[in-house]
């Protein structure tokens, strides 16, 4: 049996197809791989699906045998998280809805310029800028004179606002010289005021990094006072109200 398809797009004043965003409302699936280039780590998403889901990823890794799925991205993403290290924390994030722990990186130091430096990888500028300020105005560390960078290991990019609470310590981390234990997680949104507020699938979060052996978890008040019978975990919950609150919950 012979099968012909029949692909049409708009044309444009030059003769030209408008661009490939056009061609996705003929289509029944929308596929991307997401990932550094120079990391051999691939996140296949799909942007649109119209008989499924949109909420669940893949994370595959590219060897000598081709591409290879990952069944465990948290341990993956934590395979070579340094010990004992100031600026480094883990934070559990949602990917649609699959937990998944991965390693933030903070630095900071000293500027040589005038306007001090800020960089992310696999986080929002702009919400790091955001976040320093409230560090600033409302926890009392002070950045006006630091260069201040970010990197999300494994090549995620944390677009929720769950991660903030791990960017803010990684950041208090760094500029005090002071380790963040081992053995914690976070989580948490970061308001204008300073509060730590709540987000959802809490529950999924601290399961998850029970499983992969973690032993204290800081998350939102609010969270903390929702969840039921929190004696049946294995992992220490504190729920934590305030920036400040978080710092001295978490470090060392």
């Amino acid at each position: 049996m012979l099968f012909r398809s029949i692909m049409i797009g708009h044309v444009n004043k030059d003769g030209a197809i408008a661009g490939p965003k056009v061609l996705e409302h003929m289509v029944d699936a929308v596929l991307y791989f997401e990932g550094d280039g120079q990391n051999s780590y691939r996140i296949l998403r799909a942007a649109k699906n119209r008989h499924g889901s949109t909420n669940e990823i893949g994370v595959f890794e590219m060897n000598n045998e081709g591409l290879k799925e990952i069944e465990n991205p948290s341990a993956m993403m934590l395979s070579g998280k340094p010990n004992d290290v100031p600026g480094i924390c883990v934070v559990c994030t949602m990917e649609g809805s699959r937990p998944i722990l991965t390693e933030v990186q903070g630095l900071v130091t000293s500027t040589n310029f005038g306007n001090p430096r800020r960089m992310a990888t696999g986080f929002d500028y702009n919400r790091l800028a955001l976040i320093l300020a409230v560090l600033e105005k409302r926890a009392g560390y002070f950045f006006s004179s630091m260069d201040a960078y970010i990197n999300v290991v494994g090549g995620l990019k944390l677009e929720e606002p769950a991660a903030d609470l791990s960017v803010s310590i990684a950041l208090v981390s760094s500029l005090k010289d002071t380790s963040v234990n081992d053995e914690i997680i976070f989580f948490g949104e970061v308001g204008l005021a300073g509060e730590i507020r709540a987000v959802p699938n809490a529950e999924l979060r601290i399961k998850e990094a029970q499983k992969l052996g973690f032993k204290k978890c800081i998350i939102p008040y609010h969270n903390f006072k929702s969840l039921q019978n929190t004696k049946n975990y294995k992992i220490e919950i504190i729920g934590v109200k305030n920036i400040r609150e978080a710092v001295n919950s978490a470090l060392i």
